[in-house]
C-alpha cells in the first residue's frame, strides 16, 4: 500500500509537495488605510516538477477584506476551507479555530496559517503553527501583519523579515518586497543551503479593495531550478524594479483635486492645521491612521480643523480625507 501511494505521488508531480512543508516563509499583510491586501513567499521547492502553473498559489487575496498563505504540508481542501471561511465573514482567529477542529486529515498539527483581515474598519492578524511542523517552525503577528516558516535557518529569518517590513516606509508591495528581502540568505530555507540560495521560487501580489477576486492588480514572481544556484529573491526584485517604483510609491499617491487641501505644521509637534482653499467641504471625512494602520481619530472634516499631536507618539501617522469617491492621503510627522 505504501508503495502505491508513492507511485501515485510521483506520477501525479507532486511527491515534493505533499512530503514537505511549504511554503517555507511567508508574510500576509493589509493596508487599512489604502485598503490594499497581500501576500509574499518563498520556498525551496522546485515548481517545475510540480504541478502548480501559478508561483503565488498559496496565498489568496481577498479585495477590500484581507489574505491567507496556507502552507506546511500543504493541502488544497485546506486551502478551500479556509477561503469559504473568510468569505463566510469569520475573523482571523475564527478562521484559524474553525481549521484546527476542522482539519480534512484531522492533523492540524502538521498545518501553519497566516491570516489578516479588516474588522470593524481595524486590522486583525492571527496565525497557526503546527507542533509537528518541520523544525525551525514559528510565527510572528502584528497589528496588520503575520509572518510565517517552516524548515528555517532559524528565528533571525522571521525576525529579520518582521524589521524589513515593519522599517519600509513605501506601499505595501513594497513593504512585502522589503520583507522577502530580510530572508534573503543562504539557507533560509535550509534545503536550499547547497543551492546557494535562500529558496527556489518567491512573488509578491497585492489587490486592491476594486480588484476581482484572483485578479489582483500586482503580481510578480520567480521560480527557479533546483542547482542552478539562482537567488530567487535578487531576481523577483529586479523584476519588482522594473514595474513599481518605491521611492515615489508612498500612502501620499492619491489626491483630491477640488477642495485643495492644506496641512502643517509638517512635521507637527502640538497643533496640525487642517484649512480648505474653497468653502465647500460637504461630505468630507477625515481618518488619522498610526504606522500599524490602526485608525485614531475619525471625524468630518471642517474649515480650519484642529488636531492635536502633542499627546502621540514620535514618528509616523497617516491623513486620510474622503469625499465620496476621492481620497485625499497625507503622511505626517510627528517629532
Amino acid at each position: 500500500m505504501k508503495f502505491l501511494g508513492l507511485l501515485f505521488l510521483l506520477f501525479t508531480g507532486f511527491f515534493f509537495i505533499p512530503a514537505h512543508s511549504q511554503d517555507t516563509f511567508s508574510i500576509v499583510a493589509v493596508d487599512s488605510i489604502t485598503g490594499e491586501v497581500g501576500s509574499a513567499g518563498a520556498s525551496c521547492v522546485d515548481l517545475f516538477n510540480t504541478g502548480f502553473t501559478d508561483d503565488s498559489f498559496l496565498g489568496e487575496l481577498f479585495p477590500g477584506v484581507g489574505a491567507i498563505n496556507s502552507q506546511a504540508y500543504y493541502l488544497p481542501a485546506n486551502q478551500a476551507n479556509a477561503r469559504a471561511r473568510m468569505q463566510a465573514g469569520d475573523s482571523p482567529s475564527e478562521i484559524i479555530e474553525w481549521l484546527q477542529a476542522n482539519d480534512v486529515e484531522g492533523r492540524p498539527q502538521f498545518r501553519q496559517y497566516g491570516i489578516v483581515a479588516m474588522v470593524n474598519g481595524s486590522p486583525q492578524s492571527a496565525g497557526h503553527t503546527g507542533a509537528s511542523t518541520d523544525d525551525y517552525k514559528n510565527h510572528l503577528l502584528g497589528p496588520n501583519y503575520a509572518i510565517q516558516g517552516n524548515i528555517l535557518l532559524g528565528q533571525e529569518v522571521l525576525d529579520s523579515m518582521e524589521a524589513r517590513f515593519v522599517r519600509e516606509e513605501g506601499d505595501l508591495a513594497c513593504k512585502l518586497m522589503a520583507a522577502l528581502q530580510g530572508a534573503n540568505m543562504v539557507g533560509a530555507d535550509t534545503r536550499c543551503s547547497s543551492n546557494g540560495s535562500s529558496s527556489l521560487f518567491a512573488f509578491v501580489k497585492v489587490a486592491k479593495p476594486d480588484d476581482s477576486f484572483g485578479q489582483p492588480s500586482f503580481k510578480v514572481s520567480v521560480r527557479t531550478r533546483n542547482g542552478a544556484r539562482i537567488e530567487p529573491i535578487d531576481s523577483l526584485q529586479s523584476k519588482f524594479d522594473a514595474v513599481h517604483n518605491c521611492k515615489t510609491s508612498g500612502s501620499t499617491g492619491l489626491n483630491l483635486s477640488n477642495p485643495n487641501i492644506r496641512i502643517f505644521p509638517n512635521p507637527v509637534e502640538g497643533q496640525l492645521n487642517l484649512e480648505l482653499e474653497h468653502e465647500n467641504h460637504e461630505d468630507l471625512v477625515y481618518q488619522l491612521y498610526d504606522i500599524t494602520g490602526k485608525m485614531m481619530i475619525q471625524d468630518d472634516f471642517m474649515n480650519n480643523t484642529r488636531l492635536d499631536f502633542s499627546s502621540l507618539n514620535k514618528g509616523a501617522y497617516f491623513l486620510k480625507i474622503t469625499n465620496g469617491d476621492q481620497v485625499h492621503f497625507s503622511k505626517v510627522i510627528k517629532n
